[in-house]
C-alpha cells in the first residue's frame, strides 16, 4: 500500500512540475491569446487532481491591494532567498535607497516552489495573464493589464490546515519581517500641535549599551513580554502600554537606553517637547496623532514645564484678570492633563505604546507621575561601573582585557565617572593603549579633586558621604549657637 501510494504522489509531483515547465515555455513563446487559453486548460486538468486542492490569492480585490497576497510575497522571498533552486529568479531593490538598500530575490512567473509546513509540504506557484481594458471605463484607457497572483497547492485532507494553521502563520511571519526591515523615525512637534518625522539612525543596542547585565537583561525581559501580552491586556481591561521612568545624573546613558529600546522593539519615537505644547487641547492633539507600536519621551519631565495638580491650582488666591488671560490660564498644559494621556480615558487610543519620562532629579517629580500604571518600571541609571567600562572599551577598542584594567576598575570603585566621560576618553585616541592611559590619568585627577574637596569640607566643620552630600556636623552647630 505505501509503496503504491509514494508512486502515485510522485507521478503527480512529475505532471505537476511537466505542467510548470509547458506554462513556463508557453509564457515565453506564445501570443497573450494563446497563453491564456493554453493557462486555462492547464488549470482545468490540475484541478482533475481529485487529491490536489488549490488557493488562488490575487494581488488586487477590485481596485485595492489584496495584503495577503503582499504578506505571500514578503515571506517567499524569505525561503527564496534561502534555497536559490529556482531557475529564473526576480530581483529587485528593496524601498530604501543608498548604502542600506537590499536586493529582493523572489519567485519569477511561472515557477514553482516547495515550502513544508509541521511536515505538511506546499506548493506555490505564480501566475500572471493578461486581461483587457474596458474601452468604455474612462479610467482603463483601454490598455491590458497584467493580474498576477500566487497559487498554493496541497493535498485535499490539508485544506483545514493550509486556512486556519498555514496562512496565518504566513500574514503573522510577513508582519514580522516588515517591523524588523522597516526604517524607524524619530518624530519632533513644532508650532503647537504638529508632528515632524526625521530618519531614525542611533546605533545603540542592548549589546553596545554600557549598563550592568542584570540590570539589562531585567529591561529586555520586560520589553519582550509586554509586546507578547496583546490578549492578556484586553483580557485584564487595560490599555496595551507600559511605562519607564529613567533617572540619574546627566551623561549616564539615558538617551542611548531609549534608542536602544527604539532599535529593540522596532518602534517609532515620539519626542515630545512640552515647551512647545500651548495647551491640553493641543496635548490631546499631538498624542492622539500618534501611531501605534510607539514610544512617546518626555525628557528632563522636572524642568521642561511647571505641572501644577489640580488642588493647587484651586488653592491659589482668585486676582482680577481679563476673560482672555483666564481662558489661556485654564487652557494651559497641566498636570492633570498630562496624566489624562497616560493614565486615563485618552490614553486607550491606541495599543503597543512605550512611556518613557527622564529626569535627573527624581525627588523633585510629583507623586502622582511616579505610581504604577504610569511607571511601571524605573530605572536608574547610576555612574560608570567596572562591568560598564569593560562594554566600552570593547565597543570603542575591541578589546575584553588590557594591563591597565586592575588599576581601571579599582578607580572607578573610588570616583564616580560617568560613562559619557570614559566614552569621551576613549574616543580621542585610535590607540588602546594610550586611549586607556589617559582615562588612567582622567580617573586620579578626579580622585585627587574629590579628596581635596573633602579635606576643604572638613576644614569648614562640612562632612560629606562618598556621593559628595553635605551632612550635618552637630559639633559646628551647636558651637554656632
Amino acid at each position: 500500500m505505501a509503496p503504491s501510494y509514494d508512486k502515485t504522489i510522485a507521478t503527480a509531483a512529475s505532471l505537476a512540475a511537466s505542467l510548470m515547465l509547458v506554462r513556463s515555455l508557453a509564457s515565453e513563446l506564445l501570443p497573450s491569446e494563446a497563453r491564456d487559453a493554453l493557462s486555462s486548460a492547464l488549470n482545468s486538468l490540475r484541478s482533475r487532481m481529485t487529491w490536489q486542492h488549490t488557493i488562488v490569492i490575487e494581488e488586487t480585490e477590485g481596485w485595492s491591494g489584496n495584503r495577503v497576497y503582499g504578506a505571500v510575497k514578503a515571506y517567499l522571498a524569505t525561503r527564496t532567498s534561502a534555497t536559490l533552486s529556482m531557475q529564473r529568479l526576480r530581483v529587485s531593490s528593496s524601498d530604501e535607497e543608498g548604502p542600506d538598500s537590499k536586493m529582493v530575490v523572489s519567485m519569477e512567473a511561472g515557477e514553482e516552489m516547495a515550502d513544508v509546513y509541521e511536515g505538511t509540504e506546499f506548493r506555490w506557484y505564480l501566475v500572471t495573464r493578461e486581461v483587457k481594458g474596458d474601452q468604455n471605463n474612462s479610467g482603463g484607457g483601454g490598455g491590458a493589464r497584467e493580474i498576477r497572483s500566487y497559487e498554493v497547492s496541497f493535498h485535499k485532507r490539508h485544506k483545514e490546515k493550509a486556512l486556519k494553521e498555514y496562512l496565518p502563520f504566513i500574514v503573522a511571519a510577513a508582519k514580522a519581517i516588515r517591523d524588523q526591515e522597516r526604517s524607524l523615525n524619530i518624530y519632533m512637534n513644532e508650532y503647537g500641535d504638529e508632528w515632524n518625522p526625521i530618519d531614525l539612525q542611533h546605533p545603540s543596542t542592548f549589546d553596545t549599551l554600557a549598563m550592568d547585565m542584570k540590570q539589562k537583561r531585567a529591561i529586555v525581559d520586560d520589553l519582550d513580554r509586554f509586546i507578547k501580552r496583546k490578549d492578556y491586556y484586553r483580557r485584564i481591561g487595560k490599555a496595551w502600554k507600559r511605562g519607564y521612568l529613567l533617572y540619574g545624573p546627566p551623561g549616564t546613558g539615558k538617551s542611548s537606553l531609549i534608542a536602544a529600546i527604539a532599535n529593540h522593539l522596532r518602534f517609532d519615537i515620539y519626542d515630545l517637547e512640552l515647551t512647545g505644547v500651548d495647551s491640553n487641547s493641543d496635548l490631546r492633539r499631538l498624542l492622539v496623532g500618534m501611531t501605534n507600536r510607539s514610544i512617546l519621551v518626555v525628557e528632563d519631565i522636572d524642568c521642561t514645564i511647571e505641572l501644577k495638580q489640580r488642588e493647587e491650582a484651586d488653592e491659589e488666591p482668585a486676582t482680577k484678570s481679563s476673560p482672555t488671560e483666564k481662558k489661556k490660564a485654564e487652557d494651559k498644559v497641566t498636570l492633570s492633563g498630562l496624566l489624562n494621556f497616560v493614565d486615563g480615558l485618552w490614553s486607550t487610543t491606541g495599543e503597543e505604546r512605550i512611556i518613557i519620562f527622564t529626569t535627573n532629579y527624581k525627588e523633585r517629580l510629583d507623586p502622582a507621575l511616579l505610581r504604577p500604571g504610569r511607571m511601571d518600571m524605573h530605572i536608574h541609571m547610576g555612574y560608570c561601573t567596572k562591568e560598564a567600562f569593560r562594554i566600552l572599551a570593547n565597543n570603542y577598542h575591541s578589546i575584553d582585557y588590557h594591563a591597565t584594567y586592575p588599576e581601571i576598575e579599582a578607580l572607578i570603585q573610588e570616583v564616580t565617572v560617568t560613562p559619557a566621560e570614559v566614552a569621551e576618553v576613549l574616543m580621542r585616541n585610535d590607540d588602546t593603549d594610550v586611549a586607556l592611559h589617559d582615562l588612567v590619568d582622567l580617573l586620579k585627577l578626579k580622585k585627587k579633586e574629590a579628596t581635596e574637596i573633602k579635606s576643604e569640607s572638613v576644614r569648614a566643620g562640612e562632612k560629606k558621604d562618598d556621593k559628595g552630600v553635605v551632612l550635618k556636623n552637630e559639633f559646628a552647630e551647636n558651637g554656632s549657637s
